[in-house]
């Protein structure tokens, strides 16, 4: 979900504080993504390709949950990083199973307390998925600002950009493209037909990257105005 390099519009978005608000920060982050993810999977209309792959698996092994599979994503993810670019793989990579953990649990938890929630009419659901993007890409910012430990996910995708050095927009598309032929493909295999992957899907792909966009563009708006305060 992160990408490897500050783009110019987040100069001043990073915090540079102490580790303990950086980290709060980063937990805060984590937890509004996965709540945003449990409240678009209620929408019912489509979900991102990451969620749509392990969404769909709970199908396939109902015993096991969304953030078990998410979970074990991540490890994926870690393996092939590992196999893309073996001599620079360090054991501190290893820190991205923390906050890849704190997010598969914290997603379990938004899932059982978003289980209420089934809305009817199309537009609620319409409604109730620009809601969710707007959490999820407002945690994202918040994991962009701690400026911490980046999950596997993205930390593939990182490593090929450093290998390849493709743009790293086209790395990132083509990767939640594979995501969701894999996902359509298991959905087609072993339940018939492809699940979660939807209108929403593309709505999510448009809405959470143009709400990111927004969170900066507010806060660099708001800070000038916030260091007068605190200056007066």
């Amino acid at each position: 979900m992160l990408q490897h390099e500050r783009h110019e519009q987040e100069v001043g978005v990073v915090d540079t504080g102490g580790l303990p608000r950086r980290w709060i920060t980063y937990a805060a982050g984590i937890y509004l993504l996965t709540l945003g993810v449990s409240l678009a999977i209620r929408a019912g209309i489509g979900i991102s390709p990451q969620s749509s792959l392990t969404r769909t698996m709970t199908l396939v092994f109902p015993g096991m949950s969304q953030g078990t599979f998410n979970f074990l994503l991540e490890l994926v993810m870690l393996a092939l990083t590992y196999l893309v670019m073996p001599k620079a793989f360090r054991l501190r990579n290893f820190l991205s199973l923390v906050p890849a953990l704190a997010l598969a649990t914290f997603l379990d938890l938004n899932l059982r307390l978003t289980q209420w929630i089934v809305p009817d009419a199309y537009a609620a659901r319409f409604a109730l998925l620009v809601f969710a993007d707007a959490l999820l890409a407002f945690g994202l910012f918040l994991m962009i600002r701690a400026n911490l430990v980046l999950m596997p996910v993205d930390m593939f995708v990182n490593t090929v950009f450093r290998r390849k050095g493709w743009k790293w927009g086209n790395i990132k598309t083509a990767f939640d493209c594979t995501l969701l032929v894999v996902s359509a493909a298991v959905g087609l295999i072993c339940l018939g037909a492809p699940h979660f992957v939807r209108e929403g899907t593309v709505i999510n792909g448009v809405l959470v990257g143009q709400y990111v966009r927004l969170c900066f563009f507010l806060f660099h708006r708001l800070r000038p105005r916030r260091e007068r305060t605190d200056r007066g």
